[in-house]
């Protein structure tokens, strides 16, 4: 199994255990990303997620229910279908072009722009749901240092809401998400 293959079971398993903990209730709470509520963030990713690989790749990931009528089933069908691709050596070894991210195997693709979103996003689940919001130190550390060199560039892509400025001294969970725009 990949380094990617590994991460990504470690993260989307964590999400996985989000999602199947949220509340009948909650699933139309707020959540930190302005305008979603915890359904939304769910459906974030099995929207644009396969349009991704789709369109970069030309793998077709099989459908699941939508988010709306099933939220769990949706992620359940996405992440499963991700692990897959991951799990197999042809499928992800696939290139994958994107006009924005350029040439890249389609597992490093998962690597660098899906499993952070997945990550970041198991924090807004846990929030809006009022669920444990640690997220995986190892892949927190990862991102922190990846993102911070990007200063404003990240509020700038129109991806993330504009950083937050921190006290020195915060925990690397609490810059991530101040790095993404987020508020703990």
């Amino acid at each position: 199994m990949s380094e990617v293959a590994q991460r990504f079971r470690r993260v989307a398993g964590r999400f996985t255990d989000a999602v199947q903990c949220v509340p009948a209730d909650s699933w139309d709470n707020p959540a930190p990303c302005e305008g979603w509520v915890a359904r939304d963030v769910v459906r974030h990713l099995v929207e644009w997620v396969p349009s991704f690989l789709r369109g970069g790749a030309g793998l077709e990931l099989a459908p699941g229910p939508s988010a709306d009528d099933d939220p769990v089933g949706a992620w359940l069908a996405l992440g499963g279908a991700l692990q897959a691709v991951l799990d197999d050596a042809g499928l992800s070894a696939r290139e994958l072009t994107n006009e924005h991210t350029g040439r890249h195997r389609v597992d490093d693709a998962i690597g660098m722009f899906v499993l952070g979103d997945v990550l970041i996003h198991t924090w807004d689940l846990a929030r809006a749901a009022g669920l444990d919001e640690t997220l995986d130190a190892g892949e927190v550390h990862r991102m922190v240092v990846g993102l911070e060199p990007l200063g404003d560039a990240l509020s700038l892509s129109g991806h993330y809401a504009a950083r937050v400025e921190l006290p020195s001294g915060a925990d690397e969970q609490t810059r991530l998400l101040a790095l993404t725009g987020r508020r703990r």
